[in-house]
């Protein structure tokens, strides 16, 4: 029985990957490496900050503490909410809000696993006004392993658990969306029914990954997907 949906954040809330890919070239910059596209797609996309430049300066040969790490991403995080601060309009994705009032008639419970950190999460939804509609938030700084490990969406769990003791949910009554090929691996590890969003990849992409793939949260059909996991 489908009893909570799971979102990831970047590419599925929000269309920022352009302005982290941006943040983490000048990241590179500033330690004199060349940024390189395909290494950020590879390392980079639905995983963590921390994650992402560790494997990336690691692969450069650059081995660096932990503290060096922290410093890195909390420029990253400040220079981030300075690039939203200025833009006119938050790039949430379109259908967004009225799909979380649709998932939330259906007496669906809303969670949100992400490797962006959990001050940046909360800024982006507080912002785009939608932050009440999620009860169960993991950043991926309180996880201790990014996607593609499934860590994050078991936290999940365990945290709808927590808040209701009557809800007795389990990763097989959980739907995640997801657009990214380390996001579906993480679902799937665990035991999590995913929907693959076609907005970083393309839908017939999505489509061999993923459980469904949709191409706009109009797409999904809710009534469909409880029925087959009831079947």
């Amino acid at each position: 029985m489908l009893k909570a949906v799971i979102f990831d954040f970047n590419g599925v809330i929000i269309n920022d990957e352009d302005i982290h890919q941006e943040l983490i070239n000048e990241i590179l910059l500033g330690e004199n490496l060349r940024p390189d596209a395909e290494e950020y797609q590879d390392l980079c996309l639905g995983r963590s900050d921390r994650a992402c430049l560790l494997d990336i300066l690691s692969r450069r040969g650059r081995m660096v503490s932990d503290e060096y790490l922290d410093n890195l991403i909390e420029a990253k995080t400040t220079a981030y909410r300075q690039k939203i601060e200025a833009l006119k309009e938050l790039p949430i994705y379109p259908e967004l809000k009225d799909f979380l009032t649709h998932l939330q008639q259906h007496n669906l419970r809303i969670g949100l696993v992400t490797g962006t950190v959990l001050s940046e999460v909360k800024f982006i939804l507080e912002k785009a006004e939608i932050l009440n509609y999620f009860e169960v938030i993991v950043g991926g700084d309180e996880i201790p392993r990014s996607k593609p490990e499934p860590d994050g969406y078991l936290l999940a769990v365990q945290r709808f658990n927590e808040l209701d003791n009557n809800l007795q949910l389990t990763p097989e009554s959980c739907l995640v969306i997801e657009d990214t090929p380390a996001g579906i691996e993480a679902a799937k590890q665990a035991k999590m029914q995913v929907v693959g969003i076609a907005n970083t990849y393309p839908y017939h992409f999505m489509q061999r990954l993923s459980n469904w793939a949709i191409d706009y949260f109009s797409d999904l059909d809710i009534e469909r997907v409880e029925k087959s996991l009831t079947s």
